[in-house]
């Protein structure tokens, strides 16, 4: 077994204190997991705790439908044109810029549209749109459990129970669910955490954490992980303070070669990546950063929304996992030694969770690689504990911490109903609310050139014909930078002194944030088409209309479709999406349409 074995009196073996194969300085010498064990039924085990996880995930996740967050549509969006040879645009027409923060979650949409499995049709009645962002997901979920599996090999000798456990809390835990199955780039983040993680572990487990091997591949997975959200850049750090806290004896010139091997693995081809961005797009940070203006929050701020998070996990679970952990780190035996590999990832993106101001998708998107850290090293470290304390002591654990999960399990159900009742801005309501409804305005209005700026991105980028500009800034850059700078009346003069669009759509937050209220509007010569009570709302703009006695037949139209789109199937939209879609209804007389999503484009 890898950890520290008792004799039948009772007392250390004498080698209690160090791993198989582990010697003072970390060199190898044999390969560490499982002494005593037969290693195919282990092996078998291990494959059914990952099989049994990761259908137990895919089921909670199937929980939600089809639904797909609206940002991602944005990275949709993206692929798509990089797919068809127009590059890094928006759509056809539009110029570079960088609305996207997770290139190779991008490079993997690419990849699926290429091979015809993304962006392309329907499969048994589910949309690829759909299908193959959530099946990577699914895929991300088998592969964080074969990392749990393969850290809990080298640390105890029950690995299933630590991979069973492990499953089951990430299947109930509806913040990982959700944003495992969004089509944003968390399922990625989170399996390169985890994978880091196992390295690590292996690294200290076999005594080669000096090595060139570990050295490199920490490097590459850290560069993985911040080419796949900006904050994974943390990870960075990861093998150099492991090196600090498990191999300070080792002489000094070692660990500055192991680290400088790291280091190098990572920020050589970063830079290269830097210089690409900002030859490409003139910034060093995805201009989606610049728009969200996202910076340090205010120790209180943090300090509050690292409060909220660990009421969400669950406060008896939070120290529950806090005891266990301080008592295998305070020991003297091989789980004091090779639990550092987890824990260190873990307090880099927990720091990392808590530095970002928290978006307005909720349910603590930037959590993700943190539950699976988390879920690891307490999964990890109860099963040790309880396999190093007699019969009745590994009773009194397994109830207690069985107690305590259901607790903080069942302390979640509300939030989780809530959110698959009523899951962040669906793709789908964008593509029936912005993408068809502008559509239908510049059609039915007869305007020419027609463009429209909305901060609902998405599914207006998946489906509509007019050029779209981002009221959001995401990929906007001037508005980005107006936005960072909380500069309103640059923004208005960019707006209506050059962009011009011929609609405007501005719900009441960001008509509020914008100044995109109908005093203003009004004076711009916008005309209302399906003004709110707040004050913004659909507008078009007064000069663009070529048959203006059109104006009053568009206004009754939008006071009957628009509200029947929010009343639409929020998590279908149609089997493939694609500009120029249209609501179906007839252009005069009585709305005879049974359905407002009824296909009318020679794209159908």
């Amino acid at each position: 077994m890898a950890v520290p074995a008792r004799t039948r009196t009772g007392t250390r073996s004498p080698d209690a204190r160090s791993l198989p194969g582990q010697t003072r300085y970390g060199s190898a010498r044999a390969p560490a997991g499982g002494a005593g064990t037969r290693r195919g039924p282990r092996i078998w085990a291990d494959g059914a705790a990952v099989a049994a996880g990761t259908v137990l995930i895919g089921w909670h996740g199937s929980r939600l439908g089809q639904w797909i967050v609206d940002d991602a549509a944005i990275t949709f969006a993206y692929a798509r044109s990089i797919d068809e040879g127009l590059g890094p645009v928006q759509q056809p027409g539009a110029p570079r810029v960088e609305g996207y923060s997770n290139p190779t979650w991008l490079a993997l949409l690419v990849v699926g549209r290429r091979l015809g499995l993304f962006d392309h049709r329907a499969v048994f009645g589910v949309p690829d749109l759909v299908l193959y962002p959530k099946l990577l997901g699914l895929l991300c979920a088998a592969g964080i459990l074969i990392a749990v599996s393969c850290v809990a090999r080298r640390m105890v000798a029950h690995s299933w129970v630590v991979t069973g456990l492990s499953g089951a809390l990430l299947a109930s835990n509806i913040s990982f669910v959700a944003w495992m199955f969004s089509g944003l780039e968390n399922p990625l983040y989170a399996l390169v955490a985890a994978v880091l993680a196992a390295v690590l572990v292996k690294a200290c487990a076999t005594g080669t954490l000096l090595g060139r091997g570990p050295a490199v591949t920490c490097g590459l997975l850290a560069l993985t992980a911040a080419l796949t959200r900006p904050d994974g850049v943390v990870l960075a750090a990861a093998y150099p303070l492991l090196l600090l806290l498990s191999a300070r004896h080792a002489p000094l010139g070692r660990r500055a070669r192991a680290a400088g091997l790291a280091i190098g693995a990572f920020a050589l081809p970063y830079a290269a990546f830097l210089g690409w961005r900002y030859a490409l797009f003139g910034r060093l940070v995805p201009n989606t950063a610049v728009a969200k203006a996202q910076k340090l929050p205010e120790a209180r701020a943090s300090a509050r929304t690292i409060a909220e998070f660990l009421t969400f996990a669950g406060w008896p679970a939070v120290l529950m996992a806090v005891g266990l952990i301080g008592i295998a780190v305070s020991g003297r035996g091989a789980l004091r030694r090779v639990l550092p590999a987890v824990l260190v990832p873990l307090a880099l993106t927990f720091c990392a969770f808590g530095a970002l101001r928290p978006d307005w998708m909720g349910m603590y998107r930037f959590a993700t690689p943190v539950w699976v850290l988390g879920t690891m090293a307490l999964s990890v470290t109860t099963v040790a504990l309880a396999e190093l304390g007699t019969r009745r002591a590994r009773r009194v654990v397994s109830s207690m911490v069985a107690v305590v999960l259901f607790v903080s399990v069942a302390g979640q159900q509300q939030a989780a109903a809530e959110f698959r009742a009523g899951p962040t801005l669906p793709m789908c309501l964008i593509v029936n609310r912005d993408g068809v409804v502008f559509n239908e305005y510049a059609d039915r209005l007869g305007v020419e050139s027609p463009s429209v700026l909305s901060p609902s991105l998405g599914g207006t980028l998946l489906t509509s014909d007019l050029r779209v500009y981002d009221l959001a800034g995401l990929t906007e850059p001037r508005i980005a930078d107006a936005l960072a700078d909380n500069d309103i009346e640059r923004l208005q003069a960019y707006v209506f002194g050059e962009l011009r669009p011929t609609f405007i759509h501005a719900g009441a937050v960001w008509a509020r944030k914008t100044g995109m209220l109908a005093p203003r509007l009004t004076a711009e010569g916008y005309l209302p088409l399906y003004p709110t009570a707040e004050g913004g709302g659909d507008w078009v703009r007064a000069d663009a209309l070529i048959h203006p006695e059109r104006l009053r037949t568009v206004q009754a139209w939008a006071a009957d479709a628009v509200p029947r789109a929010f009343a639409e199937d929020r998590n279908h939209c149609g089997d493939v999406l694609r500009p120029g879609r249209l609501t179906g209804m007839v252009k005069s007389g009585p709305y005879t349409s049974t359905s407002f999503l009824t296909p009318k484009s020679p794209w159908f």
